[in-house]
């Protein structure tokens, strides 16, 4: 070995086992429910060592917030309409749609738990959370409107709304949810 070739760091990550956890992930908090999965659960139904999955992921949450990550990357703005308003719509709907999918919105709301003791799973959490923020505030901003109240404080208002409905279970998120925020971005906008 010469002095410019330095020797591997760890062995590389292998694509199959990473998607076997993280479907294996995903599958367990579908069918148990995020307080129950576990690092060796996980491992098991991956069929792969705990120490694989620790290789590459410190607890639970993290594993899971990345598998959330990738459904999250496939679910962006759409391309413009012609329509702002409509497609505004359509990210609202989609947006609630993913949410309410089983798991997404029992594994957000259980990382959200776990993020209040984990100072690294909540900097990763936020990570997650702005990326579908940016969004929301590029569909408003389409809108070239100018508005009442700053952008971010409707992006503040249609996801404080989801999740409050999540956490407390009272009022369904959907597409009723999207009609009555459609409501509110009209009357906010001067």
């Amino acid at each position: 070995m010469n002095e410019t070739t330095s020797a591997p760091q760890g062995r590389p990550r292998s694509e199959s086992a990473r998607r076997a956890i993280l479907d294996a992930a995903l599958a367990l908090a579908a069918r148990d429910g995020y307080t129950a999965v576990t690092i060796k659960g996980i491992a098991e139904a991956a069929g792969v060592g705990r120490q694989t999955v620790y290789r590459w992921w410190p607890t639970r949450g993290a594993v899971l917030i990345e598998a959330l990550a990738e459904i999250g990357a496939a679910h962006v703005l759409p391309e413009p309409s012609g329509d702002p308003r409509a497609d505004l719509r359509l990210f609202l709907d989609q947006t609630f749609e993913l949410a309410v999918e089983v798991p997404v919105a029992n594994v957000l709301l259980g990382i959200t738990a776990d993020a209040v003791s984990d100072p690294g799973l909540a900097a990763v959490r936020r990570g997650y959370i702005s990326g579908r923020r940016d969004l929301l505030r590029e569909a408003l901003e389409r809108c070239d409107r100018a508005w009442a109240v700053p952008v971010d404080t409707m992006v503040d208002l249609a996801f404080g709304a989801m999740w409050y409905r999540l956490m407390n279970e009272h009022a369904p998120v959907g597409p009723q949810l999207t009609e009555e925020l459609m409501v509110v971005v009209d009357a906010l906008a001067r």
